[in-house]
């Protein structure tokens, strides 16, 4: 682990207890008058595990016993009603497989009967929190702009991310993730270096001078939305992409992703196992648009790393792309574009030393304005970074300080 990890990475101990109410307040308002109708989903491979809430009883599950038990419970005991709420219900979906992918739209209750996203849940709860293995938030998005509802998707919550991640101020989270946007807006281009295994890989992202966008959880009431939580990040849709940067598989077989014309284009082996390496080339002749680079995304936040990605993709000094549907994000590949909707999802590459510890990215570079800015360098801010990220950051506990 690198020095920024070693040093620089807060404590549980450092946050605030986790509180329900604060986390909810902050990021949807108080409304205590408004009678918000809220639920929440999970997702299960069995919809009859629904049934009385029998998969509680059930070995796994952990992510859906969080749900029912600090969500739902915080909730049902008294939570709803000093902030506004009403309702609470609970649902579950069955689990897509995949991250992004479109759930099938029947949901079920604990007493087993059968209701749809369509009917029974996008048009008649005005708050709608997505507690699963598999992210929701693409399609959660694309309900909520179509229906008119907010909500939070929190795919893969556990312990640490309670203690940390979700207990954070969220209002803080807002003005680090501004000040980041507007480091880094209006790129004309990223490009990142990496290392492994004694190579060294080079990738360009266009990003044509847009407007930086950011993820800071915060929802206000008066436009349909969805925050993806934990938040803290800046991110693009990419206008192009080439080069090439390793790739891990999880289970830590390495390859090389060629990219041409914003899109991967071939998969060779670096080390490990060949099979995998000839899956995912198939996977791309037969459907071009999963190897689409969809995203660019730099994580704004101070926090210890979960095993996560929807935490720890937003730890300052790291950095991610994404393959696969950008809707969400302001893009245009949509599911429909794809030859299967089964491969129809958005995939995150998250490169953090936990997560990709035989890769290093080394630098990644900004162009814009005619000026070229390194801001990361070996998984830590630069002091370009930093000098500018120094109002709303504790630059202190750099030990490279700001010159």
């Amino acid at each position: 682990m690198n020095k920024f990890n070693e040093m620089y990475t807060p404590h549980l101990s450092e946050f605030p207890e986790f509180s329900l109410e604060r986390l909810l307040t902050t990021c949807f308002g108080h409304t205590p008058s408004a009678r918000l109708r809220t639920c929440i989903l999970i997702d299960l491979p069995d919809l009859s595990l629904m049934v009385e809430h029998r998969f509680l009883g059930e070995n796994g599950f952990a992510v859906q016993k969080c749900a029912h038990d600090v969500f739902l419970k915080l909730l049902k005991e008294g939570l709803s009603e000093k902030m506004g709420y009403s309702a609470n219900d609970f649902f579950a979906f069955k689990t897509t497989g995949g991250s992004n992918l479109d759930p099938e739209d029947e949901l079920i209750d604990c007493e087993g009967n059968s209701l749809t996203f369509t009917e029974d849940i996008c048009p008649k709860y005005d708050l709608i929190l997505a507690i699963t293995d598999f992210s929701l938030t693409a399609p959660l998005t694309a309900m909520a702009k179509e229906y008119g509802f907010r909500g939070a998707t929190l795919h893969g919550v556990n312990d640490i991310i309670l203690k940390s991640g979700l207990s954070v101020d969220y209002e803080m989270v807002s003005r680090q993730a501004e000040l980041f946007r507007s480091v880094l807006d209006k790129a004309d281009a990223f490009e990142l270096d990496f290392e492994s295994l004694g190579s060294e890989f080079s990738l360009r992202i266009e990003c044509d001078a847009q407007d930086a966008q950011k993820s800071h959880g915060l929802c206000p009431a008066g436009r349909p939305d969805v925050a993806n939580l934990p938040a803290g990040e800046v991110y693009f849709v990419p206008k192009g992409a080439s080069g090439d940067f390793p790739f891990r598989f999880p289970d830590g077989t390495l390859a090389c992703m060629k990219v041409s014309d914003g899109a991967i284009v071939e998969a060779t082996l670096l080390r490990g196992d060949e099979e995998l390496v000839r899956e995912r080339n198939r996977k791309l002749e037969q459907d071009p648009a999963t190897g689409i680079i969809g995203e660019l995304g730099f994580g704004t936040q101070l926090l210890p790393f979960s095993g996560k990605d929807i935490q720890d993709e937003k730890i300052l000094a790291t950095c991610h792309v994404a393959t696969g549907r950008s809707d969400h994000l302001g893009g245009s590949l949509t599911p429909d574009l794809f030859n299967s909707r089964q491969n129809a999802s958005h995939d995150d590459i998250l490169y953090a030393p936990p997560k990709t510890p035989e890769i290093i990215v080394t630098q990644v570079r900004m162009y814009k304005n005619g000026a070229v800015s390194p801001i990361l360098e070996n998984f830590e801010p630069t002091p370009y970074l930093l000098q500018r990220l120094e109002p709303e950051y504790p630059v202190e506990r750099f030990a490279s300080g700001v010159s």
